[in-house]
């Protein structure tokens, strides 16, 4: 288990957590874009933001749920990762 999320984990996790089908290539051509635009709703992020918090077995940033994009929520998630490793 890496210390980092991927695109290609966010993809999965979108899956699992959320129902939202989304392949890793078109998360990454719209990095930007709103997880709106994805069809992920507020409650879909709140279970990623779970399934992470269970998997590494620590707390998200607060923040984490409130992320608008891809690229948001990475950033976020992937720092609190590096400062807790």
């Amino acid at each position: 288990m890496s210390d980092r999320i991927t695109v290609e984990e966010l993809a999965g996790l979108m899956k699992k957590a959320a129902g939202v089908t989304v392949t890793p290539e078109e998360l990454q051509q719209r990095y930007d874009s709103g997880f709106d635009t994805f069809g992920l709703d507020s409650l879909g992020l709140l279970g990623i933001v779970g399934e992470l918090e269970n998997r590494y077995s620590t707390p998200m940033p607060p923040d984490a749920e409130k992320s608008k994009s891809p690229r948001q929520f990475l950033e976020l998630v992937n720092s609190a990762l590096l400062m807790g490793a």
